[in-house]
């Protein structure tokens, strides 16, 4: 007899609204004759009955499943004993938010799968949303740029784009930006902002997102070097955007300055490198932070970095749109995500306090940790094409046999965490945060 498979609702976030597995792709596993349960959701982007039509069964109880697919993590309450658990469950780095959670998974014999750790030999990330991670974090970006040159009063072509959330599909936020672009072709951006100047961290597929979004504007990429000529030249077009891409040679230098900077040897010792971004941030108009972080390596921009910049008097750097959203991490400021319905909030680099909203002196920061959830159609349909062909190699393993002769698919595989309750091989090192 085939496992069960189940979808559950998603209750860490109010405005959560992603599926990881998309109605038309329920309705080809139930051809294969797998028994489909979906967890009763009113704000599921993807109704009750649409995963009915599909032929799910829809309740509100899925303890009959065998396999339980999310998006989020679960709350240790909701936790049932034996199961095989797929979601991103934040705990790789040894996220102490996340271990209690972890603990209960080991305590109730569970599987657990990581959607962040299925990749290919290469140790590219096969499913994932970054990429609308990026589409909506940009898009949300230009929206609180408009927002906050309006709080200075400076009205600019911005004020016409609305949060990410407010458009009903990407191809509808698309237009608006398009339109954005060609009124800025036309009529050009205010005196005061000009020379108008994007920095984007990061070229993984987040900021490909980014990317995406930002050439629907007037643009012309320049290197890092290139920006701090810019506000001397006074023959700049006033119609143009111009976007820089900081790559890892860009931000960081190694602390013995007789050694050129060596990306792998970085990725190995990054406690040997120091950060050098503070050097451009004065130039830059908008930051769009889209590159990995963690512990180890230097922060982008530090809450001292900050507070020099906003020393002197008018800075141009004014929003940070931080997409990738470690609170307390490479943007020192980002103290805490924030939610859709609530998704900038105003630092004061001088008091190192934070004001929700635009009102207040400071930097705007823009840290929504769920922004693929603000385009949740696209993006639920983007990731479930990515997971779809994972997902029987899932439900026919036995996970009873030995981690070495699991037949599991070598990209999963790579992916799983706990096998009944235990950390497996790859993953042992887990053990020392779990308290």
């Amino acid at each position: 007899m085939k496992k069960i498979i189940a979808i559950r609702h998603e209750s860490k976030y109010e405005m959560e609204r992603r599926v990881p597995i998309v109605p038309a792709h329920v309705g080809d596993l139930i051809k294969k004759e797998y028994e489909v349960h979906v967890q009763s959701s009113s704000k599921r982007v993807f109704t009750d009955e649409e995963y009915r039509k599909a032929g799910a069964i829809v309740n509100n109880d899925i303890s009959d499943a065998d396999i339980i697919f999310g998006v989020k993590e679960i709350p240790l309450e909701e936790l049932m004993k034996g199961k095989t658990y797929i979601f991103f469950s934040h705990v790789i780095k040894g996220q102490s938010y996340n271990m209690p959670m972890l603990k209960r998974l080991m305590e109730l014999d569970c599987n657990l799968i990581d959607y962040e750790k299925v990749t290919d030999e290469f140790n590219k990330r096969i499913i994932f949303f970054g990429k609308y991670a990026g589409y909506a974090g940009t898009i949300n970006t230009l929206w609180s740029a408009g927002q906050r040159y309006l709080k200075m009063g400076i009205n600019t072509p911005f004020l016409k784009i609305k949060q990410s959330h407010n458009y009903p599909s990407l191809a509808e936020a698309k237009k608006a930006i398009n339109e954005v672009g060609f009124e800025i072709m036309k009529n050009g951006l205010p005196k005061e902002i000009q020379p108008f100047v994007i920095g984007v961290t990061g070229y993984g597929n987040v900021g490909m997102g980014v990317q995406e979004i930002l050439n629907l504007l007037p643009s012309k990429e320049i290197s890092p070097d290139e920006i701090k000529n810019l506000s001397s030249n006074k023959d700049l077009p006033n119609n143009l955007i111009y976007k820089v891409v900081f790559k890892e040679q860009d931000m960081v230098k190694n602390n013995n300055a007789d050694k050129p900077f060596d990306l792998q040897h970085y990725y190995k010792n990054p406690q040997e490198y120091s950060s050098i971004f503070s050097d451009y941030i004065e130039h830059l108009n908008v930051l769009i932070h889209a590159s990995y972080w963690d512990v180890r390596y230097p922060r982008v921009i530090t809450k001292n970095e900050i507070a020099k910049l906003y020393s002197k008097p008018n800075p141009k750097l004014v929003v940070i749109g931080d997409i990738s959203c470690d609170p307390d991490g490479g943007i020192e400021f980002t103290h805490k995500a924030t939610e859709i319905s609530d998704p900038v909030f105003v630092y004061n680099p001088s008091t190192e306090n934070a004001t929700m909203g635009f009102d207040g002196d400071g930097i705007v920061v823009m840290a929504v940790d769920i922004l693929p959830s603000e385009l949740p159609r696209d993006s639920s349909f983007g990731f479930s094409e990515a997971l779809r062909p994972f997902i029987e190699s899932i439900a026919e393993c036995d996970f009873n046999e030995d981690y070495d002769n699991l037949n599991l698919v070598p990209a999963i595989k790579r992916a799983l965490i706990l096998k009944n309750g235990k950390l497996t091989k790859p993953f042992e090192y887990i053990e020392k945060y779990i308290r």
